[in-house]
């Protein structure tokens, strides 16, 4: 989960810019191309600017980690620029700096992600260096043993974060005996056992073209781009590459189950309390995200904040957070309080969601939300990186190319009745996961 407390919404901005739906990505400018060895390529051309994007994903994330060494995704992603079969460190890192480029890998659930920048003139490199790590690299031992200081220290600082611990206890609670209970980035021991032969057996398995989507945004043409990318990475196969297994179903709570993780020493105490809530691709998902906007976003937070923070004064920050991706993410709702407030909060929290469920939004309240929705698009696609990843978006959610054309009325077409019947149908206020830490 991401305990990354968002910034309230300038609704002025929004509505200003909600005026200016100019150059939305759409099947006029959006190039999709799939090469004969499976790899998805999405570009669009922008030459405003002399830099382009590069980010993409494939298929290898920690749903494909054995128990006892969870976090292999994700060291084996890190570990992919320690070196390769044509490089070491140190040379990788001095092409990237020559040009003033950058690339980086990331190991999530459900993938593993790159995403790189440069000139336009450079973009050769950036896929020859990305082809590379994918495909040739060679995880030399010091390297990696450095890297794996790195993640053991972060999983220590994790330890004594009450956030963090907060947020991993309530994954444990609401996916109890699912694969989203457990870290991606594993836990110490796990890590400990993780040897250079498991990274290099993952990559062999698990890394190929199935699967893999690249999108390449900025002073490139169309077919130029798609054309870099087959000739750094159209030879790319893996007869081997496994299958990620299917997602099981959450099993929802059947009552409400509280958890305390003490972390002595903190004079804060983070809650996060909710349920199991609609995947990315659920028709449920645009009516929970503008009820999650007025229930603990819009403004200073919604519903959420004004009752906790504002009229109570009792939180540091009280928000709600709607993370569906491509299974059924958490809907949840965070607060950082004084430990004596903890019981209290919660109270409150509870009886903004019996409230929420019990009647519709106000008009004005979803009217506000709508506008904040539809205004803050185009400016998410102000840079070549937002609109790199609106087509990531686009491609893995199966949102469809004329998505973001379509956006404004799919936004405008809730109701308070839809959103009223979304909510009654995942929130629960005596069936919820709820984790204490501090």
């Amino acid at each position: 989960m991401n305990n990354i407390i968002p910034a309230p919404f300038d609704l002025r901005i929004a509505r200003s810019a909600s005026r200016n739906l100019l150059s939305i990505p759409g099947p006029e400018n959006i190039t999709r191309v799939q090469l004969p060895n499976g790899i998805v390529v999405l570009t669009r051309s922008n030459f405003n600017s002399p830099s382009v994007v590069v980010s993409g994903y494939f298929p290898a994330g920690g749903l494909l980690d054995p128990e006892e060494k969870l976090g292999l995704a994700d060291f084996t992603a890190l570990a992919l620029q320690r070196g390769t079969q044509n490089r070491d460190f140190q040379q990788i890192y001095d092409a990237l700096e020559s040009v003033g480029a950058g690339l980086s890998f990331g190991g999530g659930t459900h993938t593993t992600s790159f995403g790189g920048r440069s000139l336009a003139e450079d973009l050769d490199l950036l896929l020859e260096l990305l082809s590379e790590a994918l495909r040739w690299p060679a995880f030399p031992s010091d390297p990696v043993e450095r890297l794996r200081a790195q993640l053991l220290t972060g999983l220590a600082i994790r330890a004594q974060d009450t956030a963090e611990m907060a947020s991993l206890t309530f994954d444990q609670i609401v996916y109890a005996h699912h694969p989203y209970s457990l870290p991606e980035d594993g836990y110490p021991e796990t890590i400990q056992a993780i040897t250079t032969t498991d990274l290099a057996a993952f990559q062999q398995r698990a890394y190929g073209p199935r699967g893999l989507v690249i999108v390449i945004v900025g002073a490139v043409e169309a077919q130029a781009a798609v054309d870099k990318v087959a000739a750094t990475l159209g030879d790319w196969s893996n007869p081997h590459q496994i299958v990620v297994p299917e997602l099981p179903p959450v099993t929802p709570l059947t009552e409400t189950v509280l958890r305390k993780v003490s972390i002595p020493g903190k004079s804060q105490a983070d809650i996060v309390l909710g349920v199991s809530g609609p995947e990315r691709r659920s028709p449920d998902f645009m009516a929970a995200s503008l009820g999650n906007s007025v229930l603990g976003q819009f403004g200073m937070y919604g519903r959420i904040g004004e009752v906790v923070r504002e009229q109570n004064g009792l939180a540091y920050y009280a928000y709600s957070s709607l993370s569906g991706g491509s299974g059924p993410g958490p809907w949840y709702f965070s607060a950082g309080v004084a430990p004596n407030n903890v019981e209290k909060a919660i109270d409150l929290i509870r009886q903004e969601i019996s409230r929420f469920v019990s009647k519709p939004v106000f008009p004005e309240e979803l009217a506000d939300s709508q506008a904040n929705f539809v205004g803050r698009l185009p400016l998410s696609l102000e840079s070549n990186a937002g609109v790199a990843s609106a087509l990531l978006n686009l491609e893995h959610y199966e949102l469809g190319s004329d998505y973001y054309l379509r956006y404004p009325n799919l936004v405008q077409a809730v109701t308070p009745e839809a959103i009223l019947e979304v909510a009654r149908r995942y929130l629960h206020a005596d069936r919820l996961g709820i984790a204490v830490a501090g």
